[in-house]
């Protein structure tokens, strides 16, 4: 073997190496955040305009734009790096889950009409918790802290109810924000610097 057959061989296994320990998953945040908040401000702007019982159901449009693109991302980033960690494995199958609770949870509650109760707050407690656990695993403080304000912020809608009912969506747009749109970015921007 020669020396640039053995130069290669090292570079193939740094390689490897590098593609394993890359974070996958950076843009999840980010494919959850931006459709979230479009929607709820989206509906809040049609329950201002024509309050009608069909707005309370765009909220459903969330799942619709957010399930393809976590799709997306997850099959670009297996792509890219082949390979998943156990901490990645845990973040991607606690967001299925906070994903999938929150879906059958808004079913649920508009079917049995309470919908316009509690399920805002919950959305946002989900939200910020998933991203406090988030950070806690990945040991990134700005998703931790994220986490902490957006589920504190959480009780905030349960004081909109009634005729104010409609400020809910514009609050947990705020609460959505902080919990995975702020700290998407921020953990974007530090994996791009990581592994430059």
């Amino acid at each position: 073997m020669n020396n640039l057959e053995e130069l290669d061989i090292i570079t193939q296994i740094r390689g490897e190496v590098n593609s394993r320990h890359q974070m996958t998953g950076e843009n999840l945040f980010l494919a959850w955040g931006y459709p979230t908040v479009l929607v709820l401000l989206l509906q809040f702007v049609a329950m201002q305009v024509w309050n009608e019982n069909w707005c309370s159901w765009i909220w459903a449009g969330i799942p619709l734009i957010g399930i393809p693109l976590m799709i997306y991302f997850l099959n670009e980033d297996y792509e890219r790096t082949r390979h998943r960690t156990l901490e990645q494995n845990v973040i991607l199958l606690m967001w299925v889950f906070i994903g999938f609770a929150c879906c059958v949870g808004g079913f649920a509650m508009g079917l049995a009409n309470i919908y316009q109760l509690c399920l805002f707050p919950l959305i946002g407690l989900m939200c910020g918790m998933g991203c406090f656990m988030t950070g806690i695993i990945l040991h990134f403080r700005p998703k931790t802290i994220c986490g902490i304000i957006a589920s504190a912020l959480s009780v905030v809608p349960l004081f909109f109810q009634d005729d104010l009912w409609p400020w809910q969506l514009f609050i947990t747009a705020i609460i959505v924000t902080i919990a995975l749109i702020i700290p998407g970015h921020l953990f974007l921007r530090y994996v791009r610097k990581s592994y430059k």
